[in-house]
């Protein structure tokens, strides 16, 4: 800050013309001209030569007058603003909202970012599925695997979605919302009203996996202590293992210590007086040929390019379903060895109503029927859980049913 003595006079009236041109603000608002404020400038005194280097502070300005301004919040303004919903259920406003409707608005409102049955779209996050990931070196954290309470998802919905237009949303729309992601994460079935009298009986799977954070009263103190600065060691410090001895050290492609440059091989300096090397005189022996390993023939059967196109389009479904090795049911079943399966026949999965009376019919899944549920999965089987709204190009049903049919159930 500067030490120049009129600096305080600067401050002063710079404060004084704020206050006036407020003053003037307000009584052109009330429709009346202006009074003119009083600028006050305090008279600065200039020490002696010898002390200019520190001036005496100047006194304080008196305390203006109160401005007027506002007036203390009425309760209703408080409560209008006070969205704040906790796990017991306080602050819940009366409303209700199914699942199909919340299947509507999510279509209308989040789909764009989260995707039809919210398996995340690009970056957006996905709401559904990770059901026992979060021990996995890469979670999926969603409202049915991580998040512990159900007004977390209703009290973030309702305050900031949809992105861009927070707060567009009416009650009821959020209700259904939330019902519809339940659904999604295979937490009610489809018939089911999310209200504003049931809403705290839903549990999600991950409640009881949250505690508190008690660090500042087991962690803290132990940081906090004076640190001791001798005798820490009675014997001087040895080294008896490094890094690359305990494999923590990243390798190259040649096992070396990634880093590690090559090996150079110069060739000889005349300054050193060594005489280059000479080439290796060529052989007149031809090396023996190797046989080369015989390529296992291709499946005739296989189409690989419809498979290859295939693997593309079940990214779609991939969020809710799993095939290949160690595949396990999400929110839906794993899809492993499904061509030809019976309906409804994966073992640890609960099937909708509708596909398991399908499977006790004896129906199976082949190609007329994938190829149907596929295209129109409610149309199937009407009160399917299965939100998603179908593959409407049959080339594209063709290629998930030919990459389906690589994966057995063994």
């Amino acid at each position: 800050m500067s030490k120049s003595p009129e600096f305080p006079t600067i401050l002063l009236v710079t404060g004084w013309a704020t206050a006036a041109s407020i003053a003037a603000l307000l009584a052109m608002t009330n429709g009346r001209a202006p009074e003119p404020a009083p600028i006050v400038i305090a008279q600065v005194t200039t020490p002696p030569a010898e002390s200019a280097a520190e001036p005496a502070p100047a006194a304080p300005p008196a305390a203006s007058p109160p401005l007027g301004l506002g007036r203390p919040a009425l309760p209703e303004e408080i409560a209008a603003w006070d969205m704040t919903i906790l796990p017991d259920g306080t602050g819940l406003p009366e409303g209700s909202g199914d699942v199909l409707t919340g299947e509507e608005v999510f279509a209308e409102n989040c789909a764009s970012c989260h995707g039809e049955f919210a398996e995340g779209l690009d970056s957006w996050p996905v709401l559904a599925g990770g059901n026992g990931s979060l021990t996995d070196p890469r979670p999926v954290k969603t409202i049915g695997s991580y998040w512990p309470y159900l007004s977390t998802v209703y009290d973030y919905v309702h305050r900031s979605m949809p992105f861009g237009q927070a707060q567009t949303l009416t009650v009821d729309d959020t209700y259904a919302i939330t019902a519809f992601l339940l659904y999604s994460n295979g937490l009610v079935d489809d018939d089911f009203i999310l209200t504003h009298e049931n809403f705290t009986t839903v549990a999600l799977p991950n409640a009881e996996g949250f505690y508190p954070d008690d660090r500042a009263q087991t962690e803290y103190p132990r940081f906090s202590a004076e640190p001791c600065m001798t005798d820490c060691r009675t014997t001087p410090p040895e080294v008896t293992k490094r890094a690359i001895d305990l494999n923590v050290t990243p390798k190259d492609a040649d096992g070396k210590p990634a880093g590690t440059l090559p090996a150079l091989e110069f060739a000889a300096s005349t300054d050193a007086g060594e005489a280059a090397p000479t080439e290796a005189p060529a052989t007149t022996e031809a090396p023996a040929a190797t046989e080369a390993p015989a390529e296992e023939p291709a499946d005739p059967g296989i189409d690989h390019a419809l498979v290859e196109a295939g693997e593309k389009v079940f990214r779609k479904c991939a969020s809710c379903h799993k095939v290949g090795e160690d595949a396990k049911n999400g929110v839906g079943p794993a899809l492993n060895g499904i061509v030809g399966q019976s309906i409804a026949a994966v073992e640890d999965f609960k099937y909708s109503k509708p596909l398991a009376d399908l499977g006790a019919a004896g129906g199976v899944w082949d190609a007329a029927a994938l190829h149907a549920f596929l295209e129109n999965p409610k149309g199937f089987a009407n009160g399917t859980k299965m939100a998603f709204a179908g593959l409407k190009k049959p080339e594209e049903r063709d290629a998930v049913i030919a990459y389906l049919s690589t994966f057995t159930d063994d």
